[in-house]
């Protein structure tokens, strides 16, 4: 997706602590990093402080977007999708990953869900063209990943704790035999996210 997709000056919406910017680097010019104040992660790699609503650069200023687990966090979603459309050059593209199926994360600043069918109609009633909307996991990979994340709250941090130790490997045998199952069993319905890739006309 980057590799197709992205391309001259990439606005990171959300950034946090950049975790793609190693992956993105061979197919921009300029790696923009944009969040907000309180923003929960480390500011080190923030380029740009500003609002998903209010982004502090001018008019079709970048070539494309990444914005990855983000929307979830907005009260207003498609305010920052109306803003992302505002920043992108004619013919840009943006790359989106929001979740469908999972866990409450970053309390109290969690949400939404997206179904594919509500991203369509954000996105193209916001002036987007879409190029791509995958779902990117079907059920047992969806339902490992969340046992997984069920059982390790009851790791705790003390070793003395039996669960301690036994967790880990339990979480490793569940993610793997999710994997083979994966292969099999291929439904989109229970997906844990989507990524979609749209372009300003």
């Amino acid at each position: 997706m980057v590799k197709q997709y992205a391309r001259g000056k990439l606005a990171d919406l959300g950034c946090g602590e950049k975790p793609y910017k190693e992956m993105v680097a061979d197919f921009v010019e300029l790696h923009v990093g944009i969040d907000h104040p309180d923003s929960l992660h480390d500011k080190s790699q923030i380029d740009l402080i500003g609002s998903a609503y209010r982004l502090p650069v001018k008019d079709e200023m970048f070539d494309s977007v990444l914005c990855t687990y983000v929307l979830e966090h907005l009260e207003e979603p498609h305010r920052a999708i109306a803003e992302a459309h505002r920043i992108l050059k004619k013919g840009g593209c943006g790359i989106y990953t929001v979740p469908f199926f999972w866990h409450l994360h970053e309390a109290p600043r969690d949400f939404f869900r997206f179904t594919k069918y509500g991203l369509k109609y954000l996105f193209e009633s916001n002036g987007f063209e879409i190029l791509e909307l995958r779902a990117l996991s079907g059920f047992c990979v969806t339902f490992g990943q969340e046992f997984a994340y069920f059982l390790n709250q009851f790791r705790g941090r003390r070793r003395i704790n039996p669960l301690y130790w036994l967790v880990p490997p339990l979480i490793t045998l569940i993610l793997v035999i999710a994997y083979v199952l994966s292969k099999i069993e291929k439904s989109e319905d229970f997906t844990i996210e989507y990524i979609i890739v749209v372009r300003k006309k």
